[in-house]
């Protein structure tokens, strides 16, 4: 009982001159119990008390029976000596024992107490000193050896194991007592109707004690930049994108970006296929949601829902015509455009199959918009402290009319420095869809070098106008990835402590919001 053990942890002090130590009083009570009770005395000032971390060292199994009947080499070197004219090689194990004989004879000839003559085993000296058995005795009676070298040899040959002691100092504190008297923690009704309450301890309040840790939900580092830069692009007067649809088909993912089916981006090693179903439909209308209904109360077709209908037949048509022949200005690719390959199904590898839909839908009521995503996107990738399977891509597109390239790089100079990154730098670049391409560069204080930081570019008529889109009507784009800017912020080097099955929650639970620096 924990109530006894005060009482003997008091009376022990108590009779001791000066301080006593818990494994020579109390050996037998474990660390817990014995520390729960040094806490409650000690709070009341009643003890004061240490705690002290030592190691100590044990005998195994094997070094018991040594330190017993002495070192394997010890035993091969007194049958040796005591056969008469030598001891027969094949005869030792018999007379020692075959792990003995094993270990003992090499360390034997180590030290230069046996030799060898043709096949006998000979006494080289008159007499021995068995060291190792007087090390593991001194030892077994001190747990502990003077010489850390011979510690560790002794480990290497796993006769000894090392185990970490606690014990605690203990000596009386400027409140002792020998008679530990309960503190109430509350004052009742029966007190102070009985009036009790005049004679009993209460316990004071602790002011100083800290609260019990409150547990709760906490936002990965990830979702507080995304939401940092899903502020930024309302603030910047953008609408964002819906991106449920994980798979898409290869003509959404590919073909309506002008991305030749040929690509090495379309090879299984770069790009994850759907088995089951083997192909989509072509392009059509949206499924009517169950929910939409017209205001007299019936459920829309599906010509209803699109305003103004748009030609989805023609729209694949124009894709193919353009990829296999060439259209509006462009000679295409001139290869046979494959409809099995376009109705693939894949786990989409950019978001931008979705900026397409957009720009699509936007084509039946042509106008100045901004759009914006931010969603996962997944590509077969090795995985590395820098490279995932999965990511997340943030993107942003503006369409509007007599756009130019030099107002894509303001505007980049703009969005950059909402994010704190002012020194940006513009190299160009090949994109299947976008033309002219630049690649973004910012200049990485922490690192002291110029990162890139994102891809951007303008779409190509070939894919604008083969939605229906204005030829006027040009359009900007852009991405980066999540993660990059995340592991920047938090100073995460391994991008698998970031996402995946090897995150820390702690690490989670632990890390501020963060904000990004504003303009």
């Amino acid at each position: 009982m924990a109530s006894d053990l005060i009482s003997q942890v008091l009376d022990a002090v108590f009779e001791a001159n000066g301080s006593i130590f818990s494994n020579d009083v109390f050996p037998s009570v474990d660390f817990t119990t014995i520390k729960s009770v040094l806490d409650r005395l000690g709070s009341r000032e009643m003890i004061m008390y240490k705690q002290i971390d030592e190691e100590e060292a044990n005998l195994t199994a094997e070094a018991e029976g040594i330190a017993a009947e002495g070192s394997h080499e010890a035993k091969v070197f007194e049958a040796v000596r005591q056969a008469v004219g030598g001891l027969k090689i094949a005869d030792l194990p018999g007379i020692v024992g075959k792990e003995t004989a094993k270990v003992g004879q090499g360390k034997a000839f180590k030290e230069g107490w046996i030799k060898k003559e043709k096949d006998l085993l000979k006494a080289a000296v008159h007499s021995i000193q068995d060291a190792s058995r007087e090390q593991l005795q001194t030892i077994q009676q001190t747990r502990t050896y003077p010489d850390p070298k011979v510690l560790t040899d002794l480990r290497k040959r796993k006769l000894v194991t090392i185990q970490k002691v606690i014990s605690f100092e203990i000596r009386k504190g400027p409140k002792f007592a020998k008679e530990f008297v309960k503190e109430e923690t509350d004052l009742t009704a029966d007190m102070l109707a009985t009036g009790a309450w005049k004679s009993v301890k209460l316990k004071p309040y602790n002011f100083n004690a800290m609260g019990a840790p409150t547990m709760s939900g906490a936002l990965h580092p990830l979702n507080k930049v995304r939401h940092e830069f899903r502020q930024i692009f309302f603030e910047m007067g953008f609408e964002e994108m819906p991106t449920n649809r994980y798979v898409e088909t290869g003509f959404w993912n590919f073909d309506a970006l002008y991305v030749p089916q040929q690509h090495p981006a379309r090879d299984l090693q770069d790009t994850f296929y759907i088995a089951d179903p083997p192909a989509a439909d072509k392009p059509r209308p949206d499924p009517i949601e169950k929910t939409e209904k017209l205001a007299d109360g019936s459920i829309p077709t599906s010509e209803a829902q699109d305003h103004p209908r748009q030609d989805y037949e023609n729209y694949w048509n124009n894709i193919k015509e353009v990829h296999e022949k060439g259209k509006y200005g462009s000679i295409g690719y001139r290869y046979p455009f494959k409809e099995d390959e376009s109705l693939r199904l894949v786990l989409r590898t950019h978001t931008t199959a979705v900026s397409t839909y957009m720009l699509y839908k936007l084509a039946a009521n042509p106008r100045p918009a901004r759009y914006f995503s931010i969603d996962r996107v997944f590509r077969n990738e090795t995985v590395d402290a820098t490279h995932l399977a999965e990511f997340h891509q943030v993107e942003g597109v503006i369409a509007d009319f007599g756009l130019a390239l030099g107002g894509l790089i303001g505007f980049m100079e703009v969005f950059f420095g909402k994010m704190g990154i002012h020194r940006l730098r513009f190299k160009p670049a090949y994109n299947p869809y976008t033309e002219p391409s630049l690649e973004i560069f910012g200049y990485h204080q922490g690192l002291s070098k110029w990162v890139e930081i994102g891809n951007s570019g303008m779409f190509r008529p070939e894919m604008l106008e083969s939605m229906g889109l204005p030829k006027d009507m040009r359009v900007y784009g852009w991405g980066l990835s999540l993660e990059r800017p995340t592991m920047i912020k938090y100073g995460v080097s391994n991008i698998r402590e970031l996402l995946g099955h090897k995150v820390d929650l702690n690490f989670v639970e632990s890390n501020p919001a963060v904000r990004l620096e504003k303009d």
